[in-house]
């Protein structure tokens, strides 16, 4: 049994295809299935079913796999360690990061962290909760910034910010009428939302503590996953919207006198460093984390709970 067999598995489980497998580590899908068989030989059990499209992992094929990738990270760890003593920051870091944090706070860090650390690769994908978490599972991301707690078995959470909602009215709703709000002013069937699988969508639905679907509007039906595409549907149509409060920063000032602050306890979300538990790449994910603490206001670093709202 070799390392570079177990990442074959490891690759097969992740891709669920051979091919794309092989693909991924570089070697031809011959080369990759011979190991794979030594590998199964040299165990005595049969890791996947390949008679099922596309191939899955035996019952104990998933035990040996798991432990596979726990050993595989360990290994790569002990890389670290050699690597960090050795020179300066370096490498590619891959994180995923949800659409509602993405464009406040992406633009405002990159070039001052590349600036920092020249030798570090960003790559950045954009995604839903759900497939962030997926695919830090799979171990095809390094790191997510999500909206927590999560509750996921095998995630860290690391909070690094906690931002307040606030709402973005258009000069016929009834909440622009109003100085300071509470949820229950809203009316969900003026309120724009995001649509299925984006978890801010949850967040202003418990907010309104009434868990209704943007099928209520009796003559239009609007499905987005940009906070940016909401705000335009205020100032071009009416109703209101729900945003997070680091989007303040892209409103002009007669936006901002659209905006309208929640009463206390005014309702937040905790945003977090998500990590596998055995993660790799610890001085670039915490450098990271430095450069985000750095931008966001001081406030928003640490939480008074009877100030905010649980949602």
């Amino acid at each position: 049994m070799t390392l570079v067999q177990l990442e074959y598995a490891v690759a097969v489980d992740t891709y669920r295809n051979f091919v794309q497998a092989a693909e991924k580590c570089f070697v031809t899908q011959p080369t990759l299935s011979m190991q794979l068989q030594k590998l199964e030989d040299n165990l005595g059990v049969k890791l996947f079913d390949r008679s099922k499209q596309p191939v899955v992992p035996t019952e104990i094929g998933e035990e040996i796999i798991a432990q596979a990738r726990i050993l595989l990270a360990e290994n790569q760890k002990i890389r670290e360690i050699v690597s960090d003593r050795q020179k300066e920051l370096s490498g590619e870091l891959k994180i995923g990061i949800i659409p509602t944090v993405a464009p406040y706070l992406l633009p405002r860090i990159i070039t001052k962290f590349i600036e920092k650390y020249p030798l570090v690769k960003l790559v950045v994908w954009e995604q839903t909760t759900e497939q962030i978490i997926q695919q830090l599972k799979l171990g095809l991301i390094d790191c997510g910034l999500l909206s927590t707690p999560l509750h996921e078995a095998g995630l860290t959470e690391i909070p690094v910010f906690y931002e307040n909602f606030v709402a973005y009215t258009s000069k016929s709703s009834k909440l622009n009428k109003k100085k300071n709000i509470s949820p229950e002013d809203i009316d969900l069937e003026e309120i724009w939302i995001l649509n299925e699988g984006h978890c801010m969508r949850e967040q202003v639905l418990n907010i309104c503590q009434r868990r209704r679907s943007t099928q209520n509007f009796q003559h239009f039906e609007y499905n987005t996953g940009s906070v940016e595409t909401l705000k335009r549907m205020v100032d071009q149509n009416n109703g209101a919207t729900i945003l997070p409060e680091l989007a303040l920063s892209e409103l002009s000032e007669k936006q901002l006198d659209r905006v309208r602050y929640f009463k206390s306890p005014e309702p937040a979300r905790e945003v977090s460093l998500v990590i596998q538990r055995n993660f790799l790449k610890r001085r670039m994910i915490e450098a990271l984390k430095n450069e985000i603490i750095d931008f966001v206001p001081k406030r928003m670093r640490s939480r008074k709970k009877k100030e905010i709202m649980e949602i």
